[in-house]
């Protein structure tokens, strides 16, 4: 592996960190743990409040080509999904079909330039819209599994998380505090899917 390692996180208000105060959010503290590691990380957090699979479809390579230059071990982390499966104007943001789709089109591109992994999204306090996310999650891991992309699922163990529950409620309501943003980084470290990544690339 090169010493210089360069990933892009691309997604929506949970990949940005929106409601921790720490502003590290999930990404910048597992950067920070591969910091300390003694890897040489550049991280690019590509967040963006409300991005849906058909926003992250129109601008995640241009973007990401920008900052994984020729020579380092560029990667690409994926996540998203919860905008989606919102309810909004009496319908779903977007469909699960179109999701899918959406989701194809970008791993099937990224997949061939760089190392990719898929994040799922995080459950929020609406149960209703979480049963649709879950079920999102079930397709995302569909796809991943058919491209050889690997699938890390933090929806189904922050689910049953105490520490993820009262991070939401003293949240804004939409996002969980900087407890919440550590709960993510913990299960996304203690997960073998995350340390095979680099050393598998």
């Amino acid at each position: 592996m090169s010493q210089d390692i360069r990933i892009c996180f691309v997604g929506d208000s949970f990949v940005n960190g929106v409601g921790d105060g720490t502003y590290l959010g999930w990404t910048g503290r597992l950067c920070q743990n591969l910091a300390d590691r003694g890897l040489a990380i550049t991280y690019y957090n590509l967040g963006v409040r409300r991005d849906t699979s058909v926003d992250l479809d129109r601008r995640w390579e241009l973007e990401t080509s920008h900052r994984l230059p020729k020579g380092c071990d560029n990667r690409i982390v994926f996540s998203f999904g919860t905008n989606d499966t919102t309810w909004e104007n009496g319908q779903q943001r977007v469909s699960e079909k179109d999701s899918l789709k959406h989701c194809r089109q970008v791993f099937s591109m990224a997949s061939q330039q760089y190392p990719t992994l898929m994040i799922s999204p995080p459950p929020i306090t609406n149960v209703q819209q979480n049963t649709r996310t879950k079920q999102l999650c079930e397709g995302f891991l569909g796809v991943c599994g058919e491209l050889e992309i690997p699938f890390l699922d933090i929806f189904t163990p922050l689910s049953q998380s105490t520490i993820w529950q009262a991070a939401m409620e003293g949240g804004d309501g939409a996002h969980p505090s900087a407890e919440g943003y550590a709960e993510i980084a913990r299960l996304i470290q203690s997960q073998s899917v995350w340390a095979n990544w680099f050393n598998n690339p």
